[in-house]
């Protein structure tokens, strides 16, 4: 309670100002989330200095630019992930595979946070996916608790269970339903409709996240949230979700 509490007060407050604080902040998480990801797959030795310049790139980009520049981004580091790593002396495939994995996992999820945020209402939004998310989590986590039988994919995560991720989804939806109840701008068909996409890219995220995890042989991510783990333990629903969001909402705006 002692870091969740602050921390969502911290992301509502950064959420709201949105700009230059928002884009700063997310480079900052975004940053730690790199150097927890890389930490965890040191031994292919990933072009660490590609990936954190990439992530840079990546928030200058879509804050100052569109998401053409983004893209372009993206699909840079793949060139720069190679020559890096052919002037390196324990370079391989496999630190390029995990490097482009960052910027791409990470990077561009954070991207479209950012250009989430500069859409009109972005920043309501993006309260709405964020609460979707972490409800939708809880309800996984205290639904599987109570009522969970069936592994829902033991060998990655053996805890989720079937029954928590269908009520983590209907959570998810009801947690953005509820939010819009506050935006008279927000149709409350709309937001059931984010709110499916939300229910349904969340625990996908989450699992990723445990798949890679499992994958190197580490239990948390990291410490910076103390017992709820790393910033990859706490962002990984969201660092899906938030991309899905986008293009709903763009397509939401686009319909009207």
């Amino acid at each position: 309670m002692l870091v969740a509490i602050p921390a969502l007060a911290a992301a509502a407050i950064v959420i709201e100002r949105g700009g230059l604080l928002f884009a700063g902040a997310l480079l900052i998480l975004g940053w730690i989330c790199l150097d927890e990801l890389y930490r965890m797959t040191a031994r292919a030795h990933p072009a660490k200095l590609v990936g954190f310049v990439a992530l840079f790139a990546l928030m200058v980009a879509a804050h100052y630019g569109t998401r053409d520049q983004v893209l372009l981004i993206a699909v840079a580091a793949l060139p720069a992930s190679f020559l890096l790593t052919l002037v390196s002396p324990a370079g391989s495939i496999f630190g390029i595979t995990v490097t482009l994995l960052g910027v791409w996992w990470v990077g561009l999820a954070l991207a479209h946070a950012v250009l989430l945020r500069d859409l009109p209402h972005g920043g309501g939004i993006l309260t709405d996916v964020v609460i979707g998310t972490f409800v939708g989590d809880s309800g996984a986590y205290l639904g599987g608790r109570t009522f969970g039988k069936r592994r829902l994919a033991p060998a990655v995560s053996p805890n989720k269970t079937v029954e928590g991720l269908v009520i983590g989804i209907f959570c998810a939806i009801v947690g953005v339903w509820f939010a819009s109840l506050y935006q008279p701008w927000f149709p409350k068909g709309d937001a059931v409709l984010l709110g499916v996409g939300v229910a349904i890219a969340a625990p996908i995220g989450d699992l990723f996240e445990s798949y890679v995890k499992r994958q190197t042989g580490v239990k948390d991510s990291g410490r910076l949230f103390g017992a709820h783990g790393g910033a990859l333990d706490r962002l990984d629903a969201v660092l899906f979700s938030v991309v899905v969001s986008y293009y709903a909402w763009l397509a939401i705006l686009a319909a009207k």
